[in-house]
C-alpha cells in the first residue's frame, strides 16, 4: 500500500514505531468522526448502491463546485488486485475485493488513511468470460461482512478482523448456474438473512441465515436464470419484498418465504445489469443492447398483486454505469444518446447530451451528479441535479489509469469520494 506523500500522512523514513503509528491512525479516525458528528450525518456506504441501494447519499456539506484541477487527493492505496469491485465504507473501514496471485481476496483498508487492515481469501481468482477478478461489492452488516467472487463463492467474514464464519457455493450448494461473464451481484443483508441470487430451477432467489449460512427459502415460484443486477427491497401493499430484474422479467418476491407475488415479463439482450429503482409503487429497470427502459405500477392488496407497464421506451438505455432517482428525475448515460435526465413517471427526457462526457457511471451526494467515464482518461465530473440542463461544476482525470475500462462505481462517503481502478484505489476530499 502507498499513502500520496504529505496528504496528509507522510511514512517511508522509518522514524515511526509501530505504536506511533497505531496511535495516528486511531486518533486520525477519532477527528473523522467527530467531523461527521459535527456536519451532524451519518455517511457510510456499506453496501452496493449505498444505505437504501438508490446510489442516493445522505451527506451533506460537500463541495459544490471543484477547483481547476480537481478535489484535492487525500490518499492512495494499492495492491488491491485485479477486478471490477468498488468499496463499501463502515466504521472506519473501507472494504473491497480483488484477485491477487492464487486467489480472490476481500481486503479492509482504514478509513482515514488508505493502510491494510487485513485481507482474507474469498475464492477461486482469474478469467471468467474474458474479464479477470470480481465484479461485486461487499456488503457489512455490523460486525459481519458478506462478499460474491465471481465464480459464485460467498463467504460471511467478521468485518473487524477478517476471520471466516461460513462460505458456500452458488452452483455446489444451490444448483446456479453463472451467467456468461460470471456472478456479478452484491449480496443483500435485511434483518436476519443475506438474499442473493444463483438462479436457476431450484428458485432464482436464496435466502440464507446471516449467521450459519443455512438455507431459509428458495423462490420456488421465480425461477429465471441468474444476470447481473443486485436486487433491492420495498414495502409494497404492506408486504416486505425483493425485486429482482433478470433477462427474462422483472419480479417480486416475499421476503417472509420466498413466495412469488408479482411478476412482468420484460425482455433484456446479451446482458442485463443496473439495479432496479423503485419509488411510490412503481418500478423502474433499464438495461442495455437496445432493451431500453420500462416502468411498472405494482399494486397490491389482501396479498395479491398485479405489475402494469407504464412504459417501455429507449430515452434510457443503460449499459451497466446504472441509473440514480433524485426528486421526479431518474438521471443515467444512455447509448447513443449520452448523458440523460429522464421524467420517471412518464419516460420522457427532459434533456440528453452526448458532446460533454463519454459513457460511464454515477452516483448522487447533495445536489450533484459525480459521473465518470469508463474510457481512457477516466474524466470524473461534477454536475448539478437539474431537470433544466447538463451544467458542470468542475472536472478532473485521476492519475494512474490502468488500461482496462473505469468500470468500477464512484462513491461518495464520510467527505470522501472513492475511485477504484483494478490494483488502485484513490479517495479524494471532496467535502467543505
Amino acid at each position: 500500500m502507498a499513502v500520496d506523500s504529505g496528504r496528509p500522512w507522510e511514512y517511508g523514513s522509518g522514524n515511526y514505531d509501530m505504536r506511533t503509528r497505531n496511535e495516528l491512525f486511531e486518533g486520525a479516525v477519532v477527528v473523522g468522526l467527530m467531523l461527521v458528528a459535527e456536519r451532524g450525518v451519518a455517511s457510510d456506504w456499506p453496501q452496493w448502491r449505498g444505505p437504501n441501494r438508490d446510489d442516493v447519499s445522505t451527506e451533506t456539506a460537500l463541495l459544490e463546485d471543484w477547483p481547476s484541477a480537481g478535489p484535492p487527493l487525500f490518499w492512495k492505496a494499492t495492491d488491491l488486485g485485479q477486478g471490477y469491485s468498488t468499496v463499501a465504507v463502515a466504521a472506519g473501514r473501507v472494504f473491497t475485493i480483488g484477485d491477487r496471485r492464487d486467489a480472490s481476496f476481500v481486503i479492509a483498508l482504514n478509513e482515514a488513511n488508505g493502510q491494510p487492515v487485513w485481507s482474507a481469501k474469498l475464492g477461486k481468482p482469474g478469467e471468467f468470460g474474458g474479464y479477470v477478478g470480481p465484479r461485486s461489492t461487499p456488503t457489512v452488516d455490523g460486525e459481519l461482512l458478506y462478499a460474491v467472487g465471481q465464480w459464485g463463492d460467498i463467504v460471511c467474514l467478521e468485518s473487524a478482523t477478517g476471520k471466516e464464519r461460513w462460505r458456500k457455493s452458488f452452483t455446489k450448494d444451490f444448483g446456479g448456474a453463472a451467467p456468461n461473464w460470471g456472478y456479478a451481484e452484491s449480496p443483500l443483508v435485511d434483518g436476519g438473512q443475506v438474499v442473493v441470487t444463483p438462479g436457476g430451477s431450484q428458485g432464482t432467489l436464496a435466502a440464507l441465515r446471516k449467521d450459519t449460512g443455512a438455507v431459509l427459502w428458495r423462490s420456488k415460484g421465480f425461477t429465471d436464470a441468474a444476470q447481473y443486477s443486485s436486487m433491492i427491497v420495498a414495502e409494497i401493499g404492506g408486504v416486505r419484498q425483493y425485486i429482482q430484474l433478470t433477462g427474462s422479467s422483472v419480479a417480486g418476491v416475499s421476503a417472509a418465504d420466498g413466495r412469488l407475488l408479482w411478476q412482468a415479463k420484460r425482455r433484456g439482450e446479451v446482458a442485463v445489469i443496473p439495479t432496479p429503482i423503485y419509488h411510490d409503487g412503481f418500478v423502474y429497470v433499464t438495461s442495455g443492447y437496445g432493451a431500453g427502459c420500462n416502468l411498472f405500477q405494482i399494486s397490491g392488496d389482501a396479498g395479491r398483486f398485479s405489475a402494469r407497464e407504464v412504459y417501455a421506451n429507449k430515452v434510457v438505455v443503460n449499459h451497466h454505469g446504472g441509473a440514480v432517482l433524485v426528486g421526479d428525475a431518474v438521471y443515467s448515460y444512455s447509448d447513443g444518446k449520452g448523458w440523460t435526465s429522464q421524467e420517471f413517471k412518464t419516460g420522457r427526457a427532459n434533456w440528453q447530451v452526448k458532446d460533454k462526457l463519454g459513457k460511464g457511471s454515477l452516483t448522487c451526494a447533495g445536489n450533484r451528479l459525480y459521473l465518470r467515464q469508463e474510457d481512457r482518461p477516466g474524466t470524473v465530473a461534477l454536475i448539478e441535479v437539474s431537470i433544466a440542463g447538463y451544467r458542470e461544476h468542475g472536472r478532473f482525470n485521476p492519475p494512474d489509469r490502468s488500461e482496462m475500462q473505469s468500470w468500477t462505481h464512484p462513491v461518495v462517503a464520510n467527505g470522501k469520494l472513492y475511485l477504484r481502478d483494478q490494483d488502485v484505489l484513490l479517495c479524494y476530499s471532496v467535502g467543505k
